[in-house]
């Protein structure tokens, strides 16, 4: 599964994320991994979560951070969801284009992986292309 936190900066995209990855703590018996540009999530984030700080635009394109997280999946495979906040800013050149081709590839690791994506992107949930529309998570409850 392939899910989207769309809307625009302050928000509350990262708080969800985050409160989705601890509650789903308490109820898995796998591995969570959160994904964040930066240490903003550290302290809110219960410490048996794997933290992993990816950086400001140091992967090119979704091709790069797709390798980026198989290289994640080739060191565990307990792994049962990847949270992954600031896509916007780990990937350098990200638009449309790039939002559809990322989901498309996550999809296929999740299918074969067996592995849920929880994803926070800097976009208005309304300006999503059609295809993304029901992968949208609801920012409100």
């Amino acid at each position: 599964m392939v899910q989207f936190i769309a809307g625009g900066k302050g928000e509350g995209k990262t708080t969800k994320l985050v409160g989705m990855a601890n509650a789903q703590l308490k109820v898995t018996d796998g591995n969570l991994i959160f994904i964040d540009d930066k240490r903003r999530s550290t302290s809110d984030l219960h410490y048996n979560i794997r933290f992993i700080e990816a950086g400001k635009g140091i992967l090119s394109n979704y091709r790069e951070f797709a390798g980026f997280v198989l290289g994640i999946l080739a060191m565990d495979s307990d792994i049962k969801t990847i949270y992954i906040d600031g896509t916007n800013k780990i990937i350098a050149k990200f638009d449309i284009e790039e939002l559809l081709k990322l989901s498309a590839r996550l999809e296929v690791l999740s299918d074969k992986y067996h592995v849920d994506f929880i994803t926070c992107i800097d976009w208005p949930k309304e300006e999503l292309p059609p295809k993304l529309q029901p992968l949208a998570v609801n920012l409100k409850g």
